[in-house]
């Protein structure tokens, strides 16, 4: 069987297995769709009105869910504890890294997903599995690493 599709011979019936293929929009069907779906007729019910389209969104300086705050402490441990991997110590910055990822993993174990923020990706066992086994295996290896001879 080829991708292209061959001329319909006059006279020969098309198969059967098109007969269920419901039929091509036009182009003027399409453009009504279209049309309803970017400018939506007016709620049913005024007391829950639709959101406007193109309205545009207040500005907010702060997190929206307690999740989004958890989340800024465990960017700024994090990068923390990069910062401080730069400058020299780097076991205590792969701790503090670590430390963020177990803190992160323990955050959102306790949150409810409304309520999580940023720290929601997947499923919260997922989040916290990863989150917490990543950042156990960095608190494991800056402790068992041994120094390296003249440091």
């Amino acid at each position: 069987m080829t991708l292209m599709s061959r001329p319909q011979p006059a006279g020969e019936e098309p198969p059967a297995h098109l007969d269920d293929v419901p039929p091509v929009p036009s182009a003027e069907e399409v453009a009504a769709e279209l049309e309803a779906v970017a400018y939506p007729a007016e709620p049913a019910d005024p007391a829950h009105p639709a959101d406007p389209v193109g309205e545009e969104p207040e500005d907010r300086r702060h997190p929206s869910t307690v999740g989004g705050l958890l989340y800024l402490f465990v960017l700024a441990a994090g990068a923390t504890g990069v910062f401080i991997a730069w400058s020299g110590d780097w076991r205590l910055g792969v701790r503090w890294i670590g430390g963020a990822l177990v803190g992160a993993a323990a955050f959102r174990l306790v949150l409810p997903r409304r309520d999580a923020g940023m720290l929601a990706v997947r499923h919260r066992l997922l989040d916290c599995l990863l989150l917490g086994g990543v950042g156990a295996v960095l608190l494991f290896l800056a402790q068992t690493i041994p120094n390296q001879p003249g440091t």
